[in-house]
């Protein structure tokens, strides 16, 4: 049930009825008629811009089809009053018994209530976090993780086909260097001493990994050439590393789908493959960039590279898939990764990037719009950086000098549930302070304990009419008199209820899914607001004494709520809590 949706349904039908009765010419555009929240709830239960944007269309004044309108909804039982605002906006408030459906509605399909076919069930791959396999994930990969998690888990409840993929960047030269640190911790197991130089990654977490090389291949590498060793235990690393990392992800509840290997494109053809196909398009030429902006290096001189004509598909320049040397660019894997993507049959792709990533998002944009000949659209989701704040301090992340913040130090200080709501209480875009004292803090201010509050506050209720031998089962809360919850503060409860499918269609649409952390949070602050008045209006209180319907009927309001804040807890990965402690 989409109330929202069932309304403009409503607009529509009474325009196109305005139009057969030649109030309104024929032939005109309805797709952007819109039915919402007004914007002061004072106004209405919802509003419609119908007359404003058909008016010139329609060579009308907006207020003359806003009258005209007003008087045909005002037909439908739904509608109670249609009232013209300003220069033609049109309010609507709908009857007592539209949002007990709402209500009833929720009951009966549970925390399915809300999903929606919207994506058609078109295939999407969401690809998230894709670290290098060099060591745990930070916090800053943290936000990354949980960010793409609850956008798959949203797209699919919108009706989406959705595969979760992690990229491994196995290919590049950081994985000599995470071999090399390992054979350094190697060669320490084995009671040498060393010196992490050169860049080499210098972390405690490299200290196992080398003691388990000693005990697989004891004393085989010591004193041996590179040459000997290199291939072996960059293999070795990258594994041990990516069991590593796949243990963090599943600290925070992250299951992906699929792991693809950047190394599986090298030595058999796919890079090739892809750039061919762009070479086929005219695409692929021989050429020399300008010399970048600013002061020029003193070892830059021009060079004849192979380069991409992405700025045939929307880029600022063209870009270089080939070096002079032969040697393909970080691009070029990129390009044949997301060939690969394309030729998988997916109907949308989906990148969640590092803020550090910016200046990737155009050649990704033009590479994928030429792969697939503009018919299948990239999204890339760019999550800005995570001030993690500890005594008023902000810890510092380099993976160097190993010193960074992990997952799982977040993780095991605070919790999963309680990292996974923080990483969403902000637009991905924006910064956010993860700051934990604050995140443990109980009070208002604290949107993981507000709304986990919230739920256990029903669920408390529901206990306590059990113990009073009040029947609050799902079924006899569903069969319950609903108009016995007629309050303006008990309806005001089912309208924002009413609000839920619209919403995980907005958020859906625009892949943001922070929406739904935002709106739980203003359930909950709705239900606690209308617990608060229980204190002073004894009608309002859910456990009505000695009348056991009216009792079920305020309970089935309140268990209506639950059941949205479950779902979209859900959708965010984090467990309703049944009681606080």
């Amino acid at each position: 049930m989409n109330l929202f949706a069932d309304i403009r349904a409503l607009v529509i039908d009474s325009l196109t009825v305005m139009t057969d009765e030649g109030v309104l010419p024929s032939g005109l555009d309805f797709a952007n008629v819109t039915v919402e929240p007004p914007r002061d709830a004072s106004h209405g239960d919802m509003a419609t811009n119908a007359a404003m944007v058909l008016a010139k269309a329609a060579k009308s004044k907006p207020r003359d089809i806003a009258e005209a309108l007003a008087a045909k909804l005002a037909e439908d039982a739904r509608v109670d009053l249609a009232e013209v605002a300003g220069p033609g906006f049109l309010n609507l408030r709908l009857s007592s018994a539209i949002w007990h459906n709402v209500t009833a509605a929720t009951l009966a399909n549970g925390t399915d209530f809300g999903r929606s076919n919207m994506g058609e069930n078109k295939r999407v791959n969401v690809e998230y976090v894709s670290a290098n396999p060099t060591g745990p994930l930070h916090v800053g990969h943290t936000r990354g993780a949980v960010f793409g998690d609850a956008l798959a888990s949203l797209l699919d409840f919108a009706g989406f086909d959705v595969t979760r993929e992690y990229y491994i960047n196995d290919g590049g030269a950081q994985v000599d260097v995470l071999a090399r640190s390992v054979y350094l911790r190697y060669q320490e197991a084995h009671g040498q001493k060393v010196a992490f130089e050169d860049g080499t990654y210098p972390g405690d977490y490299l200290i196992e990994v080398g003691q388990a090389l000693k005990e697989k291949v004891g004393d085989a590498y010591l004193d041996q050439d590179e040459s000997v060793w290199l291939q072996e235990v960059r293999e070795y690393s990258t594994e041990a590393m990516m069991n590593l990392i796949r243990e963090d992800l599943l600290a925070l509840g992250v299951k992906m789908d699929h792991f693809y290997s950047e190394k599986s494109l090298y030595g058999t053809g796919q890079i090739e493959a892809a750039l061919a196909d762009l070479d086929e398009k005219g695409l692929i030429y021989q050429g020399y960039l300008e010399p970048p902006k600013g002061k020029l290096p003193e070892d830059w001189e021009a060079r004849e590279q192979t380069l991409f004509r992405s700025t045939a598909h929307g880029d600022d320049v063209d870009r270089p898939v080939k070096k002079s040397d032969g040697s393909w660019t970080y691009f070029a894997p990129d390009i044949a990764y997301h060939y690969d993507k394309v030729t998988r049959g997916y109907d949308l792709l989906i990148d969640i990037f590092g803020a550090d990533h910016g200046g990737y998002v155009k050649r990704m944009k033009a590479a994928v719009s030429a792969l697939s000949n503009g018919t299948v659209p990239l999204d890339i989701k760019l999550t800005q950086l995570v001030k993690l704040l500890k005594n008023g301090e902000p810890f510092k992340m380099s993976k160097r000098a190993g010193t960074f913040v992990t997952l799982r130090d977040v993780v095991d200080q605070v919790g999963r549930d309680v990292t996974r709501f923080v990483m969403l209480t902000r637009k991905n875009d924006a910064p956010l302070d993860f700051d934990f004292d604050k995140v443990v803090e109980q009070s208002k201010d604290n949107p993981v304990f507000y709304v986990q509050y919230a739920h256990a506050r029903i669920k408390s209720v529901m206990r306590r009419a059990t113990d009073a031998g009040i029947d609050v089962s799902p079924a006899a809360l569903a069969a319950a008199d609903m108009s016995r919850a007629s309050h303006d503060a008990e309806l005001g409860l089912a309208k924002k209820l009413a609000e839920w499918p619209r919403l995980v269609e907005i958020a859906a649409r625009s892949n943001e899914p922070h929406r739904i952390a935002f709106y739980l949070y203003e359930l909950s602050s709705d239900l606690h607001a209308h617990w608060n008045k229980g204190n002073d209006d004894v009608s309002l209180r859910f456990l009505q004494e000695g009348d056991s319907e009216t009792t079920q009927a305020k309970i089935a309001l309140i268990f209506a709520v639950s059941i949205v804040i479950s779902a979209g807890l859900g959708i965010l990965g984090v467990e309703p809590v049944e009681e606080m402690r």
